[in-house]
């Protein structure tokens, strides 16, 4: 982060990447086998949690503060499908899409006010309200994939915290 004692939007833009960051290293010590491993019930993976988060990235910097329609960017219909992995998803192409899906959605944050309003679901949020979102939904995620990424070192899918 930037600085600690500096402006709200420093402090947003600093703490954002921050957690960008850290879902992006949930790849660093994965190979595609291990990134594609299933440790959870869930869909959970660490390759399906960066393109998840690449999903977030684009629902509502994209599509919400940007205007563009879900359909015109191609993004799943449901959370859940945004987990869903292709043949085409390894480690360097999801990080890829997810590295320049944050690039994109600096600049559109960078256009736009803190206090201007889009349209929700549940009513109108400001980008304020987009930033805190993302920023819990990150942190979030990066920490269900610290512990995949763990698991996996112990010992792979087959190791003694695995199912």
């Amino acid at each position: 982060m930037k600085s600690v004692v500096a402006g709200e939007r420093v402090l947003l833009d600093g703490m954002l990447d921050a957690q960008r960051d850290e879902i992006a290293r949930l790849l660093d010590q994965v190979d595609d086998t291990a990134a594609r491993a299933r440790l959870v019930p869930s869909l959970t993976t660490p390759l399906g949690l960066v393109k998840h988060a690449t999903f977030v990235e684009q629902v509502w910097f994209h599509s919400r503060v940007a205007g563009v329609p879900r359909a015109e960017l191609g993004l799943p219909a449901t959370v859940d499908d945004s987990f869903v992995l292709g043949s085409e998803d390894t480690v360097d192409a999801v990080r890829t899409a997810f590295l320049t899906a944050c690039a994109h959605s600096r600049v559109v944050a960078e256009a736009h006010d803190l206090d201007e309003r889009f349209p929700w679901h549940e009513g109108p949020v400001s980008l304020r309200y987009v930033y805190l979102h993302v920023i819990a939904e990150l942190a979030r995620h990066a920490g269900h994939g610290d512990i995949l990424v763990e698991q996996l070192a112990a010992g792979g899918p087959d190791g003694p915290l695995t199912r």
